[in-house]
């Protein structure tokens, strides 16, 4: 049975990838930064899915706390965690505005949560997923990455950080049976637009082919299946999940 460590899974779009994980039978490590009790919450419903026949703990994820940038949590949450064959890198922050007004602390917190997170918890992993010749590393980024985005000059520079890295580390370990592939989100309905003022979602959605955000679940559906042992020819991509944008 393989084991999956989602990163960020407090948030809207890591619940969903964990939901869909568990339903396909992974043993799941989740992980929050602050937020334990909405993991907590999220582990007592994946308790209640499905029948694998091994006893209630078989379904109850390891829940792991900690500040992905730093490197002494990131140690610990992989000793935490155990072995790890699919790693999904999730979590991640905004600190929006103009950049003639941008504080430099929100630059850096940004790049730190959203970018150096990557770099050491792939770091943390890579070198087990080679000796057991096996890996999946999926990388949350954003369109926003791909074609930047007014008001987010830290967070597109931390999200094309990841999708350069990603290319990077996947020509590395190719050979190795491990992937890394890129998940670009775009306007998906989470707690984070949620607040949009009725002018500023009118105005999204104006952009949008289809007309409608996305669902998390349409994320973890993506996840899911670039994590499938199938899909071990599909390396280095990153797959715009936008609705056209």
């Amino acid at each position: 049975m393989r084991t999956a460590l989602i990163t960020g899974a407090s948030g809207g779009i890591g619940q969903a990838i964990a939901l869909e994980f568990a339903e396909r039978g992974y043993n799941l490590v989740l992980h929050c930064h602050k937020n334990k009790e909405k993991c907590e919450e999220l582990g007592d419903r994946i308790k209640g899915i499905g029948d694998r026949g091994e006893g209630p703990e078989a379904f109850k994820p390891v829940i792991v706390v900690g500040d992905l940038s730093k490197q002494e949590d990131v140690d610990r949450i992989i000793e935490e965690a155990g072995p790890v064959d699919v790693l999904i890198n999730n979590a991640g922050i905004t600190r929006d505005g103009l950049l003639m007004t941008m504080k430099e602390e929100d630059f850096d917190k940004v790049i730190e949560a959203d970018l150096k997170s990557v770099y050491l918890m792939s770091k943390a992993v890579i070198r087990p997923m080679i000796k057991q010749r096996y890996g999946r590393i999926i990388n949350l980024t954003s369109v926003s990455g791909i074609y930047g985005n007014a008001g987010q000059s830290n967070y597109a520079a931390a999200k094309a950080g990841i999708i350069g890295f990603s290319k990077s580390l996947a020509k590395e370990v190719a050979s190795r049976n491990i992937t890394v592939n890129c998940i670009a989100p775009g306007a998906i309905d989470t707690e984070m637009t949620q607040v949009l003022s009725d002018k500023a979602r009118d105005a999204l959605l104006s952009q949008i082919p289809m007309k409608r955000m996305g669902r998390p679940e349409e994320i973890a559906y993506i996840a899911a299946a670039l994590a499938d042992e199938r899909a071990s020819y599909i390396t280095g991509a990153v797959v715009e999940v936008s609705g056209g944008m």
